[in-house]
């Protein structure tokens, strides 16, 4: 039986797609078909396809909103694991939270408003899931996720689902465990605190104000393009590297904030890595920080 009706089988028809655009699902709207995409819809299937892939020595990647990735024009030669639909609950008891990895941080933040329970207002405009938000150590305006996970449920490469402690997570700038172990993350629970619903709506729609106005929301990205370095602002030293609006192609230094790299239409992923590292060259010739990528970088380019 060939891999195609086999992921049908195990996860269902519907669930399963061949040569599916990977500029559908993220935010920078680029790159090439993935051999596969797929759904899992449960842990179980999610558990009995990672062990599959990894049998068959079949590449897979788990993807989540697609707000932090860069697939290369000639897509994907493996399977592309969206969890999404399926991983997306929540649940509230007190200060904790539950959620699982597929919810939007959008989403998860408004459930915590509605419990009146804060410290996540920073998370409201992040366009990404809770997943891929552990994976990095999301953060903004001074909130970042380690100040709130406390412990993330995963799918050990063993195939064990395990619950981590906070300890355990080795969250720190823009990274954790996760991004080096390869472990899929099915869910976290998280300690918030009890606080006025009315004040934490005020504090979210502030933040919206001020990502609207600062940042360029009309145009496809994957929000900050680099790293903020050590004693630095990314945004500055580009800026200072005299690379406002600096383009190649279709892709460019965002005119309103030198820290993104847009697609101003019709861009492709070629031209957003190029553009990517010219960035990073000139900017070292200039100040001498070498700036490193938030956006990963899938597939073939």
């Amino acid at each position: 039986m060939g891999v195609y009706e086999t992921l049908c089988n195990m996860l269902g028809r519907e669930n399963v797609s061949r040569d599916e655009p990977m500029s559908a699902h993220t935010t920078f709207r680029v790159g090439g078909p993935a051999d596969y995409f797929v759904t899992p819809r449960s842990e179980e299937a999610l558990a009995e396809l990672a062990a599959f892939a990894t049998k068959e020595g079949l590449p897979h990647y788990i993807l989540g909103n697609g707000s932090n990735l860069l697939v290369g024009d000639k897509g994907y030669r493996g399977v592309m694991i969206q969890v999404g639909k399926g991983f997306d609950g929540v649940s509230v008891e007190g200060e904790m939270v539950y959620a699982q990895a597929g919810i939007s941080l959008a989403r998860l933040a408004l459930a915590a408003r509605q419990s009146s329970l804060s410290g996540l207002e920073f998370a409201s405009g992040i366009p990404g899931t809770l997943g891929g938000a552990v994976m990095m150590n999301a953060g903004a305006y001074g909130g970042e996720m380690k100040q709130v996970v406390v412990s993330v449920r995963a799918l050990a490469q063993s195939g064990e689902i395990r619950e981590i402690p906070e300890e355990g997570l080795e969250l720190g700038y823009r990274t954790s465990i996760f991004a080096r172990n390869g472990d899929v993350i099915l869910g976290a629970v998280l300690k918030l605190e009890k606080g006025d619903g009315d004040q934490i709506q005020k504090n979210m729609d502030e933040l919206k104000r001020r990502r609207v106005e600062k940042q360029p929301l009309e145009y496809p990205s994957a929000g900050s393009t680099f790293k903020r370095p050590e004693g630095h602002f990314a945004g500055k030293l580009i800026e200072e590297a005299g690379l406002r609006g600096f383009s190649v192609g279709g892709a460019q230094v965002s005119e309103k904030h030198c820290g993104f790299v847009v697609n101003k239409g019709g861009a492709t992923a070629a031209d957003i890595a190029s553009l990517m590292d010219q960035v990073a060259e000139r900017v070292e010739r200039h100040s001498g920080v070498r700036l490193r990528p938030e956006v990963r970088r899938v597939g073939e380019f």
